[in-house]
């Protein structure tokens, strides 16, 4: 041949993430993804409730290890994400930039925003304790000090129309804290959040830790919701109609429910995600004639 053939592209398979591995659905479904146009970007897992469930016990297993981590530790981990994301920065903006149909420049402000927002919260993790924590006022011969520790396994709906920023702005707080999750990406975008998995698997982040499906948020949530061994769940992705569901399935076993609500992903976090999925612990400890020995509630 005197002419070199036109080189074909390779495509992109995006998978979930699950226990630090990429299975794809166990439905063997996809659904196509498209771009603010509606031409098409690739085709996304598909998630079944059995992937969730999956998720839910790659989630559960991981607690220990993560809650059990010295603070300092999750923040060097958190910070980690942060450069690999620094790293990969050109390929996040352009899919940022295809999801959202914005201009490379507001999407790379978008990127840069979630870069910060990992360093932001990897900055509190051995500082948030010092600011839920108390030593307590009593009346009596001993003393009483209350400090926080982890909920335990959070289901997060992440946001339908930040793609990636308002992922990063729900996932990072949740983990920081010493919980796992298993996040539902955002249902017309989750290109993002499927390849942020890559960047969590080569972060330093424990297998379990995060947990990443795409899908149908009505069809995943449910089962998230009433599942037995999840401790929590954010709502944040889901609209009216489905959160009231949620809020109901998530009453059996008394979840934590941090309800949706207006947000502006790009305006300074606080703490609020943060302490929504911690719980309080509190120690007593006698002084003086009643000896040594304390007792917890």
């Amino acid at each position: 041949m005197s002419e070199r053939s036109e080189r074909l592209s390779v495509f992109k398979t995006y998978k979930l993430f699950v226990g630090g591995k990429f299975p794809r659905s166990e439905s063997g479904r996809v659904y196509e993804v498209t771009d603010s146009k509606g031409n098409w970007l690739a085709n996304a897992p598909l998630s079944s409730r059995k992937d969730a469930r999956d998720a839910v016990v790659a989630a559960r297993k991981a607690v220990g290890g993560w809650s059990g981590a010295t603070a300092y530790n999750r923040g060097q981990v958190l910070y980690r994400v942060a450069e690999m994301l620094e790293g990969r920065r050109d390929q996040f903006v352009a899919e940022v930039a295809d999801a959202e149909g914005l201009s490379k420049a507001k999407a790379a402000a978008q990127v840069d925003a979630a870069i910060d927002r990992w360093v932001w919260y990897a900055g509190w993790t051995d500082k948030i304790g010092q600011i839920t924590g108390a030593t307590n006022p009593v009346a009596g011969p001993f003393f009483n000090v209350s400090s926080t520790e982890p909920t335990g396994v959070v289901a997060v709906l992440a946001p339908q129309e930040s793609s990636f920023l308002g992922l990063v702005s729900v996932i990072a707080p949740a983990i920081a804290t010493g919980n796992t999750v298993v996040v539902v990406a955002s249902e017309k975008a989750p290109l993002p959040a499927l390849s942020l998995g890559e960047v969590l698997a080569t972060s330093d982040v424990p297998g379990g830790v995060v947990n990443v499906l795409s899908g149908r948020t009505a069809e995943i949530a449910p089962s998230l919701a009433a599942h037995q061994d999840v401790n929590a769940i954010d709502l944040a992705g889901a609209d009216a109609e489905l959160a009231k569901e949620l809020e109901i399935a998530a009453a059996d076993n008394l979840k934590r429910v941090l309800r949706p609500q207006p947000v502006d992903w790009a305006a300074a976090p606080g703490t609020d995600r943060m302490t929504a999925f911690l719980e309080t612990r509190t120690v007593w400890h006698p002084t003086g004639s009643l000896g040594a020995g304390g007792s917890s509630y």
